[in-house]
């Protein structure tokens, strides 16, 4: 597993709406330049994260806790153990080509949201993938059978960063 974080610019304000960025468009580009699209395409994840305001912090929202989070990340581990011990892998992550083909099944919405999201966002071969198999433990952990278009779009909305600031 590979978790990373960084600013999206020197100052770290670059894209705020609570505080603005001092960089030059320069100073950004050497800084974002430091991260290749290429490297980027290999992260599955990819989420930006804005500061949380005190009175969200404070509010009387409801949160799943941290152990009701962890039995269904195991239960979706299980179906995962279940439906791939035949082929001697573990998770979605490792799915191959032809597995993605077998167990991660779209419908035609899904198809057409997919390919709306690959000509808007213009998404790589390699985004195909990793999002299929995003969508597939998205599902998992609804408690899902298919991967449904709900699934499908959080998992495309975890692919946006690279082409938010890295455009090609």
């Amino acid at each position: 597993m590979f978790v990373a974080s960084m600013n999206p610019c020197p100052c770290g304000f670059y894209g705020s709406k609570e505080k603005e960025c001092n960089c030059t468009p320069d100073a950004i580009n050497r800084y974002m330049g430091k991260i290749s699209g290429p490297l980027l395409d290999r992260i599955d994840i990819q989420i930006e994260v804005t500061p949380v305001k005190y009175q969200k912090l404070e509010g009387d929202t409801k949160q799943e806790t941290s152990d009701k989070i962890k039995i269904r990340v195991n239960k979706a581990r299980k179906i995962q153990q279940e439906r791939y011990c035949k082929y001697g892998i573990y998770s979605n992550s490792e799915l191959t080509p032809a597995l993605i083909d077998k167990h991660c099944k779209l419908d035609s919405n899904c198809k057409k949201l997919l390919q709306n999201a690959f000509e808007k966002l213009g998404l790589s071969a390699r985004a195909h993938s990793r999002i299929l198999k995003v969508a597939r433990t998205i599902a998992d952990l609804d408690g899902r059978e298919n991967i449904e278009t709900n699934h499908l779009a959080e998992a495309i909305g975890y692919r946006s960063l690279d082409r938010k600031y890295w455009k090609n």
